[in-house]
């Protein structure tokens, strides 16, 4: 009866650590770098979901954590767990991935298991920023793999423009939802897809024009012949 007593104030110590950070951070990020936040409607008010995007800054989680009233879990690298800063991210939920491993078999157990407690989990398939001239990286399987092994819904997002002091493009923008079914590969190329649309419809065109967009297929090919 204790532990049970225990565990539950640590999960609500850490939703109102979660809720007082959001609460500072969310009208000074606003005022600072004007985002336009499009179709947060599509996130689920309640129940499992996995929100999934690109990933261009380290802000890119403040601004997911800002579109909705939702506590948001996300997948962070294991270094900012174990940094100056890490007792914060240890205690808002945040999940550490290994980013120098291949597979991360922990972070997606913790995820799993978040979403069967109807969480929602921000997850970056393309695991690292991305500062190329690429429109995307090779996406990782983490993300359809937790929606197809608890039935979560994906809500895809796409982020465009830059955070730049009262940037004036600054945009997210999430898609419909959709379920995983079939292959694992089928629905990874489908997420694939479904940002990159939001991107090229939503990125300004110069910054578009300077974008060079790798296919799904060819990303897997090429991660065949080096791997």
């Amino acid at each position: 009866m204790m532990k049970v007593e225990r565990d539950m104030n640590v999960k609500t110590d850490k939703m109102l650590l979660y809720r007082i950070i959001r609460g500072i951070f969310k009208p000074v990020f606003k005022v600072i770098f004007r985002p336009k936040i499009i179709g947060a409607e599509n996130i689920p008010k309640t129940g499992r979901v996995v929100i999934a995007g690109n990933h261009k800054c380290a802000l890119d989680p403040i601004l997911v954590d800002i579109s909705t009233k939702r506590i948001v879990k996300a997948l962070g690298k294991k270094e900012l767990h174990d940094g100056l800063f890490g007792f914060i991210f240890r205690n808002v939920g945040t999940i550490p991935v290994d980013l120098h491993k291949s597979s991360n078999p922990d972070a997606l157990n913790a995820a799993v298991n978040a979403l069967g407690h109807e969480s929602a989990i921000n997850v970056s398939p393309e695991a690292k920023r991305n500062y190329t001239d690429n429109l995307l990286l090779r996406f990782k399987y983490g993300a359809v793999s937790m929606a197809e092994k608890t039935g979560a819904p994906i809500v895809p997002y796409a982020i465009t423009g830059e955070y730049i002091l009262f940037s004036r493009n600054l945009k997210i923008v999430f898609g419909e939802p959709f379920y995983v079914s079939g292959e694992l590969s089928a629905a990874n190329e489908l997420l694939y897809n479904k940002i990159a649309w939001l991107l090229r419809e939503n990125m300004d065109k110069n910054e578009l024009e300077k974008k060079r967009f790798v296919s799904f297929e060819e990303w897997e090919n090429e991660h065949k012949k080096t791997s």
